[in-house]
């Protein structure tokens, strides 16, 4: 008896999981979108002799496109990844994030990185997914990810 019991909560927690799963928000961000944003984001880079990762996501952190221009540092990834995984865990850029960490305003996302580079991407009012720019100083990496973001909407809603 136990046996079909244990059996029977299994099976509806699969099927719960597998709903849930189904039920996430579908990607907003096309590759139409993210081939413009990192075109701009990308030329941005290129016009200041920057060499930077840059990495786009959609709403719900699923890579979308990832560009290391030659020259970017190895780690340029991780930094790139962690910035994108605080846009999207809070909607907010990953500098405003990290201004309001350290005001003690928020709690610290796992895996994320209190410093600029991350921004939102919003199109007509909708967070459609985040840009996320690695490999030089934040506040520079933070203008090539709005360069990206405005291609094609906004950095803020």
């Amino acid at each position: 008896m136990a046996n079909k019991l244990h059996k029977a909560l299994l099976t509806f927690f699969f099927a719960l999981a597998s709903t849930s799963a189904l039920a996430q928000d579908e990607s907003l961000m096309t590759y139409d979108l993210a081939t413009q944003a990192m075109a701009a984001a990308e030329a941005y880079a290129r016009d200041q002799g920057w060499n930077v990762t840059i990495l786009i996501t959609d709403q719900n952190n699923n890579p979308a496109m990832l560009h290391r221009i030659d020259g970017a540092g190895g780690r340029t990834f991780d930094f790139a990844t962690a910035k994108a995984l605080v846009v999207n865990e809070t909607g907010i850029a990953s500098g405003v994030y990290g201004q309001r960490v350290q005001a003690g305003e928020m709690e610290e996302v796992e895996g994320g990185v209190t410093f600029a580079g991350g921004v939102p991407i919003f199109v007509n009012g909708e967070r459609i997914g985040a840009i996320a720019v690695s490999g030089v100083t934040a506040a520079q990496d933070e203008e090539v990810a709005i360069a990206g973001a405005e291609a094609i909407g906004s950095a803020s809603n």
